[in-house]
């Protein structure tokens, strides 16, 4: 068995972390205008001379770790031709390839962090596609294959007769600490939902996070694993999920089957899914959590806001339902009469959004924060980032409230923002105080950040 581990990896970390709490003011129009939190934000990878991005806990590698990586890298190139291998491996970013894209009739490409590389001038043929598919397991209804015990993933390309016409060769790789900016949460038991944008190290994440409860905090841990990327391809589960057990899934569409099936028949104290997409998937979790099981999920998005704006999902944060409020109630609050507001309880406890690979935003309590952004009010949130040498540190992306230059452009922006565009949700007094409480006693924590754009709507 090989072991997969990238990164060496030292013992946890123990430091006192000092949540940065930002306060952020949704931009609303109207009280059924579209959320958006971060406008025209972008969301960098921080690659560098590292595998796959991620900050690496020593200065350096063991050259067993290094021969393990290239084995392991080698079996996918082994899915190309002779001319092709050979010029991606004398590529000098060749340890961060992140995929090869092969299509019928075009020039094959490698993606890098730095952009993508044209590996022949020659067109893919069908032999080349026939040659890649031949090395692969069976493509499952969702045209996804792998290769047996890793986590490399391939996706292929089919005509309107099912015949495959390209390929995406994946690279996968298990990296061990990825998830230390979590351990906090996930040490206390906390139910965490994970979203991000594709390709940003989600399933990387909580497949440490699956390895960390299992082989640090000897928890039962299962990972229903939809389409092999958690535990790899084959019935052996790749070393990266440690001690954890796989249940793989034949049809996606069966999914929240086997999430029921999981609990059920196996006694797991953790339900470990990646991607959930649908109502059932949204509805089999929420009754997992009612069970009194740990649930690590992963969601598509970029903020919060997606999932209170998602149909299907919403049930995942409590639910979404409009209520119509008397008269006195709608004065009291300064409010329309109509308003949205959380139907129930919701399926997470906690929710992270992954801005990067070193760097989340922390929602503590996810009920909290949809209650605020549905009311107009301010999110709080912790940034959390890692540097180059594996250390948290906290944001430097605020606006400084002691400032009293800085605080007088934001006072206003702030008041400007609630008068043109929100519906009577201004600024509480009271929070204003204990906000100005707050920053007297410790300047150095406590931060306001302008949450939205006017020019959005």
């Amino acid at each position: 068995m090989f072991c997969y581990s990238l990164f060496h990896h030292s013992p946890p970390l123990i430091t006192k972390w000092k949540p940065q709490l930002l306060f952020f003011k949704p931009n609303f129009k109207s009280q059924f205008s579209p959320l958006n939190f971060y406008p025209n934000q972008n969301f960098p990878h921080f690659f560098t001379k590292r595998i796959s991005g991620y900050p690496i806990k020593s200065p350096a590698f063991s050259s067993s770790l290094e021969d393990e990586f290239d084995v392991e890298l080698g079996r996918l190139l082994s899915l190309l031709p002779e001319e092709m291998r050979r010029r991606i491996r004398e590529h000098e970013e060749l340890r961060e390839l992140i995929e090869v894209v092969m299509d019928i009739g075009r020039k094959p490409l490698a993606r890098f962090p730095s952009g993508d590389f044209v590996l022949s001038d020659c067109p893919i043929t069908v032999q080349d596609i026939e040659h890649a598919t031949s090395q692969v397991g069976d493509f499952a209804i969702d045209n996804r294959a792998g290769i047996s015990r890793t986590l490399h993933r391939i996706s292929a390309i089919r005509n309107r007769k099912g015949t495959i016409i390209g390929l995406t060769c994946r690279v996968g790789r298990a990296i061990s600490g990825s998830a230390d900016l979590l351990r906090d949460l996930v040490q206390d038991g906390a139910s965490l939902l994970l979203i991000g944008p594709p390709g940003v190290g989600k399933t990387t994440i909580i497949r440490d996070i699956a390895r960390m409860l299992a082989n640090d905090y000897k928890k039962r841990v299962m990972i229903v694993d939809t389409s092999n990327e958690i535990g790899g391809d084959g019935d052996i589960p790749h070393a990266g999920i440690g001690c954890a057990r796989r249940m793989q899934v034949p049809d996606s569409d069966m999914q929240h089957k086997v999430l029921i099936e999981a609990v059920e028949n196996h006694m797991p104290q953790v339900i470990v899914i990646d991607e959930i997409g649908t109502k059932l998937e949204a509805m089999a979790a929420c009754t997992i959590a009612q069970r009194g099981i740990q649930l690590v999920a992963t969601a598509h998005g970029v903020t919060i806001e997606n999932l209170i704006m998602n149909p299907s999902l919403e049930i995942l944060i409590g639910g979404i339902q409009s209520v119509t409020l008397g008269d006195d109630e709608a004065n009291r609050r300064g409010v329309q009469k109509t308003v949205l507001e959380r139907k129930g309880p919701s399926t997470f406890s906690c929710g992270v959004e992954i801005v990067s690979k070193t760097e989340l935003r922390v929602h503590r309590c996810l009920e909290a924060t949809v209650d605020a952004v549905l009311a107009g009010r301010f999110p709080r949130i912790e940034i959390r980032k890692m540097n180059s040498q594996g250390l948290e540190e906290s944001s430097q992306t605020f606006t400084d409230i002691s400032s009293d230059k800085e605080d007088l452009v934001v006072t206003g922006d702030l008041s400007e923002t609630s008068d043109e565009n929100s519906i009577g949700n201004h600024f509480p007094s009271d929070l204003s105080s204990k906000m100005a409480d707050d920053s007297t006693e410790d300047r150095d924590l406590l931060h306001m950040y302008v949450y939205g754009n006017k020019q959005l709507f």
